[in-house]
């Protein structure tokens, strides 16, 4: 924003382009470019442009963590705790520390400290060592004797919330740092803590005036984040200050969490990750494996490469709680809603965050709304955020409900949604959705003849538009005419470097290719974090401002030469360009020769949507408008075998302005194929006598591979709001939330028969039929 607070009124493009769009002024500060024109409009943004690290990432060129070799370098390792509950009596390390290979012993958990000699699950962290190689780390963990006494545990959430049962924090709340983040907010009852309400009108009253009422209970399952890359860093204390290479989603966020752990100044600690094997969330902190390698580095005087097994990211590296939910619903006959009421149980084991979100408070016009979500305490490891938490599951619920209200209606569940729900970005993704499934073909359900039906679904999401307002850039121009883009932000595999590329490139009239990215790494400006579908929505409005003042910077020095002036200038094609007579121009490098100095540099840090935020909260905000979709699934289920096989999915989605088709195309294939996941085969199974994870691995914890992939029709709809210089926001969770329920209401229609919880297992399946019990 210009220092002296001086604004201008410009004429933004507004509405969703398959609809119509027309002009609206917004208020913008007098620094900002003016407003782009809609994408057809575009040279560059809006253009389905090839990844900037595809060809490294496609030959290997690329380095992730495990690639981080250091001279000298250490190899970490933690012995965990084989119980569900115990408490820490001792820990003898001298067998250990006699090994000539071993450099650094930690402890996670301290003996002579009560409140920290408890472990809470299996798996928990209890010592970490640093030897010359990996063997000799687990030899040495191997010679490691820890005494636990036996404490009485519970790994299941309804036996967890019986009279009696065991409880997994002793304490009214739960410590802090003790699995459980924070101690503020309700105490516990026993091990269950909440409820979190949410309320408004009165829901007595929407019931009492309700013609049609319905209730239903929905649960899904504990979901593990399965990311191909394992959680790890190389982390490398020196006298002059702490480096970190680490898989992670936020390089600004890790920095800050390791200066203020080991008491460092800010700039005395770099972070840095170049390639990244996914995250969905789970690699948005430090964690505590990342404190124990950097404690270990500290003590060795040596770098200390840590990274998680397969059963380690399996049973300790988070995941996305489960829930189980009963939802009320009162309807007139006309289908307008009355009244809904939510109360939800969910575990993250010994962490918080198991509730549904607000998707069902805020997607629905409901003047009468209540919700309760319970945290309830397992002894199993922390859950964490996972690609649209809370709202994914939420949405299993509330749309599988609508759905059930719908046929008691007696009227298309389109239909009812199109009478409930304002939003127009969704209305027109119902209509494009419902044209490509081919939605009037639906029939009554369960009404296909043979062994195999088929049937159709759909489910909308519901997302906030998410920005981070402390979300950093520096664009420069060097004399030889290179542009360069340098910010910490991560990309994670969604791309981000291309959207910087084409946002600077449209607005220097450059090729993508012709701008150099330098991303990743805590000594360039802090960028934003890459999770809650903001980092495009936070980083390319900056990227845009700091390109445009370089162009105003550079038409002062190209307009004399022109003998026009910088008002009458333009970017396009490489050309600096006059307006009243395009013939007369320069090169870009050309121009850029002109400027004084070795270069021109603008850093920018993103500003105030215009017309303000919704909500702020920190550093984090939300816009004034939602982010959703709608898909629509069609199945084939085998009532012989049980087995559910998707099809294809239509997936209608909205961004505000799509930046890059072939990147946003991506991210909703991936949303897509994990619902599909999510939805059939993925679930943590605990071992109630032991507390162990009994598929901790990707043989028994079942992903959809290759065979399971259904065809994905994408439909990116152009919605334009007017609301910053990109007018462009996140796609990654809205893409992940209705594929299930989508899946859900087509079961449903192929088999006529209601399936609540997740997964739908061929077991599930069967026994909903009568053929068979599920395995116990």
């Amino acid at each position: 924003m210009a220092s002296d607070g001086a604004t201008r009124d410009e004429n933004f493009p507004i509405g969703i382009a398959s609809v119509g769009v027309h002009e609206e002024p917004r208020r913008i500060p007098e620094g900002e470019p003016p407003a782009l024109p809609v994408n057809a409009e575009l040279a560059e943004i809006g253009k389905p442009r090839p990844r900037w690290n595809g060809r490294a990432k496609a030959t290997g060129a690329i380095r992730y963590t495990v690639d981080v070799t250091p001279p000298g370098m250490l190899f970490g390792r933690i012995l965990r705790s084989p119980l569900p509950h115990a408490r820490v009596r001792s820990i003898d390390l001298s067998a250990a520390r006699r090994l000539e290979s071993v450099k650094a012993i930690v402890s996670a958990v301290n003996p002579d400290d009560s409140s920290g000699a408890t472990v809470r699950y299996v798996g928990q962290p209890v010592v970490a060592v640093a030897a010359g190689s990996m063997a000799q780390a687990e030899e040495a963990l191997k010679l490691i004797r820890v005494d636990y006494q036996p404490l009485p545990f519970v790994v299941d959430m309804d036996d967890a919330l019986k009279a009696g049962a065991p409880k997994v924090y002793e304490a009214e709340s739960p410590p802090q740092g003790g699995g459980a983040p924070g101690a503020a907010g309700p105490p516990l009852d026993g091990n269950a803590r909440g409820p979190a309400l949410a309320s408004r009108g009165d829901v007595a009253q929407g019931f009492a005036l309700a013609e049609v009422t319905l209730e239903g209970e929905y649960s899904t399952q504990v979901q593990t984040h399965c990311c191909m890359e394992p959680h790890g860093l190389v982390a490398d204390w020196r006298d002059d200050g702490l480096t970190v290479h680490i898989s992670t989603q936020f390089t600004a966020g890790v920095r800050r969490e390791l200066a203020q752990a080991f008491d460092l100044p800010i700039d005395k600690v770099r972070v840095v990750v170049d390639g990244m094997g996914g995250g969905f969330g789970s690699k948005s902190t430090l964690g505590n494996y990342g404190r124990l390698a950097v404690a270990l580095s500290r003590q060795a005087g040596a770098p200390v490469r840590l990274t998680l097994t397969r059963p380690e990211e399996q049973m300790d590296s988070g995941n996305r709680p489960s829930v189980r939910q009963r939802i009320r619903l009162g309807a007139s006959r006309d289908g307008t809603l009355t009244a809904m009421a939510i109360e939800s149980h969910g575990t993250a084991g010994v962490g918080l965050g198991a509730g549904v979100g607000n998707f069902a408070q805020a997607i629905y016009d409901c003047a009468n709304f209540s919700s309760a979500q319970y945290d309830v305490f397992i002894n199993a490891g922390p859950g964490s955020a996972m690609r649209a938490p809370g709202n994914t599951p939420g949405a299993w619920g509330l749309e599988s409900a609508i759905d059930e209200l719908a046929e008691k209606l007696g009227v298309d569940p389109l239909a009812l949604r199109d009478r409930i729900d304002r939003s127009p970005a969704r209305r027109e993704e119902r209509r494009i959705g419902a044209e490509r499934i081919g939605w009037s073909r639906r029939h009554a359900p369960g009404a296909d003849l043979g062994p195999v039906k088929r049937g159709l679904g759909m489910a909308q999401s519901l997302w906030g538009a998410n920005v981070q307002t402390a979300a950093s850039i520096a664009v420069r121009l060097r004399r030889d005419g290179v542009v360069e883009a340098f910010s910490s932000v991560q990309d994670i595999g969604s791309g981000i470097g291309t959207v910087i590329q084409q946002t600077i490139a449209e607005t220097l009239g450059l090729q993508p290719s012709q701008i150099v990215i330098h991303i990743g790494d805590t000594n360039f400006p802090a960028g934003p974090p890459s999770y809650g579908s903001r980092t495009t929505a936070s980083i390319t409005p900056p990227a845009r401002v700091a390109a445009w003042k370089i162009l105003q910077a550079l038409f002062a020095k190209a307009a004399p030469a022109l003998s026009a002036g910088p008002d009458d200038l333009l970017a396009r094609g490489g050309l600096i360009e006059t307006r009243s007579e395009p013939k007369r121009s320069m090169g870009f490098a050309e121009a850029a020769a002109l400027i004084d100095g070795d270069m021109l540099s603008v850093t920018e840090t993103r500003s105030e949507d215009y017309g303000g935020f919704k909500r702020t909260m920190g550093e984090a905000a939300l816009a004034q408008q939602d982010l959703g979709g709608v898909q629509f699934a069609e199945v084939a289920v085998d009532v012989e075998t049980g087995i559910i096989r998707v099809e294809r999915v239509v997936a209608a989605q909205d961004c505000g302005r799509p930046l890059n088709p072939l990147l946003l195309e991506s991210q909703i294939q991936g949303g897509v194929l994990m619902g599909v996941s999510y939805a059939l085969y993925e679930e943590r199974i605990l071992d109630r006598a032991t507390g162990r994870m009994v598929n901790a691995n990707l043989e028994q914890y079942k992903v959809a591979g290759p065979r399971e992939v259904p065809q994905i029709d994408v439909a990116v709809i152009e919605n334009y709001q007017g609301r910053s210089a990109t007018d462009a926001y996140g796609i990654a969770e809205p893409a992940n939330i209705a594929t299930a329920p989508a899946i859900g209401n087509a079961v449903y229609n192929a088999i006529g028969v209601r399936l609540r919880a997740l997964p739908m297992t061929p077991a599930v399946v069967l026994a909903a039929l009568g053929r068979t019990p599920p395995r116990g």
